[in-house]
């Protein structure tokens, strides 16, 4: 059976998106939530999409689209300049919009707006902050990543540079989840990426929060 390195290589395997996170902020590291608000990239965000993008750049990717907001922008230049692809930037890309929320560490969010947060935790429709619902978030960019998705070419890797949950939200819209379960899929470490196949079914997810080139999968369904 082959990896997903050899398929992306343009043998047969159908089309691939990848969707990866932006490198380490600031408010990162200090538990904030951005949602929309315009961060940069540290020093070590710089780093890890140095390294990611090495990684990424064995896999030929064939396209790139990247939410315009700056930590996501910087980390698709480093994969641009080592494969010479164009990145196309697309708002609809961006962060959830979490209104009063955005700015506030973890604790702060906890003891303002428990119950808001431990409702959303359950997987209800909750607009965090007076934002978007997490379907809005959805609504925007996965059709985005579907648009770009169906301009590769048979065997095409399409590479999408965003944020924690509008990737988890996409991947649930194009996987078919329904939207309470979405939350299961867990959040996305710094500069890590999941990688969504099209099978005869639709899109499949064949990793999730990968930090390393992906190992040969050993199963009894393929």
């Amino acid at each position: 059976m082959t990896s997903f390195s050899e398929a992306s290589a343009g043998r047969g395997r159908g089309r691939r998106i990848i969707l990866w996170r932006h490198g380490q902020t600031s408010w990162n590291v200090e538990r904030r939530f951005q949602g929309s608000t315009d961060v940069e990239l540290t020093e070590t965000g710089l780093a890890q999409a140095r390294r990611a993008a090495r990684l990424l750049a064995s896999l030929r990717p064939d396209a790139m689209v990247a939410s315009d907001l700056r930590r996501a922008a910087a980390t698709a230049a480093e994969l641009a300049t080592l494969t010479g692809l164009a990145i196309t930037h697309d708002e609809a890309l961006r962060e959830t919009y979490a209104g009063v929320w955005q700015g506030l560490t973890h604790d702060e969010i906890i003891a303002r707006y428990g119950d808001e947060y431990t409702a959303w935790k359950r997987g209800e429709p909750v607009r965090r902050g007076g934002g978007e619902l997490e379907t809005e978030v959805a609504d925007r960019a996965a059709p985005v990543v579907l648009r770009h998705a169906e301009k590769l070419p048979e065997d095409g890797t399409l590479v999408v540079v965003s944020h924690g949950g509008t990737i988890r939200t996409t991947i649930g819209r194009l996987l078919g989840l329904d939207p309470h379960h979405w939350e299961s899929l867990g959040g996305l470490s710094n500069c890590c990426w999941s990688v969504l196949g099209e099978g005869a079914r639709g899109w499949r997810l064949l990793e999730h929060n990968a930090g390393t080139l992906p190992e040969p999968v050993l199963g009894d369904d393929d």
